[in-house]
């Protein structure tokens, strides 16, 4: 067995769309990035990647290349999925937790899950997912971005 530990931030940015897990989450502002920075699916990636000791989303899919410019992240999660299964390995459990002082999150968890969930093949009991605010302090708190932390559980096939 293995486990991996994922963390992402972008900041907000006008004239974006904001994307979390997925979902185009109504709101004034989006997250800036090369892709279309889902903070979540970013953060879930990367712990897959660190539990397969594959380094993280930058190496997979690096902000250099203009393949990546845009890109969907339920895309890159499915491919990082996709390289799970050749490794040998299966998702047992991943948790997830997102940062965001606005908008409103809950409304949209259930979604996302499923869209996290089918990016990787798994059922979406494999996938918990939580958001937070944080009581006004620090990036988050003062509305500059959003992060979102993962941890997941691989078992070798």
């Amino acid at each position: 067995m293995r486990i991996g530990l994922g963390y992402d931030v972008h900041a907000f940015a006008p004239e974006r769309k904001l994307i979390l897990g997925g979902v185009e989450i109504p709101h004034h502002q989006g997250l800036l990035g090369h892709s279309d920075a889902d903070v979540l699916a970013h953060a879930l990636s990367d712990a897959l990647l660190g539990a397969l000791r594959e380094g993280d989303i930058g190496k997979l899919f690096p902000d250099t290349d203009e393949r990546y410019k845009g890109a969907d992240s339920l895309m890159l999660l499915a491919e990082v999925g996709a390289l799970m299964r050749e490794r040998g390995f299966r998702l047992v459990d991943a948790d997830c937790v997102i940062a965001a002082q606005a908008p409103k999150l809950s409304p949209f968890r259930d979604e996302m899950r499923h869209n996290l969930a089918q990016a990787l093949c798994v059922d979406a009991e494999c996938i918990g997912l939580k958001s937070t605010t944080t009581e006004r302090l620090g990036f988050e708190g003062r509305e500059e971005g959003i992060s979102a932390q993962a941890v997941v559980l691989l078992e070798r096939d």
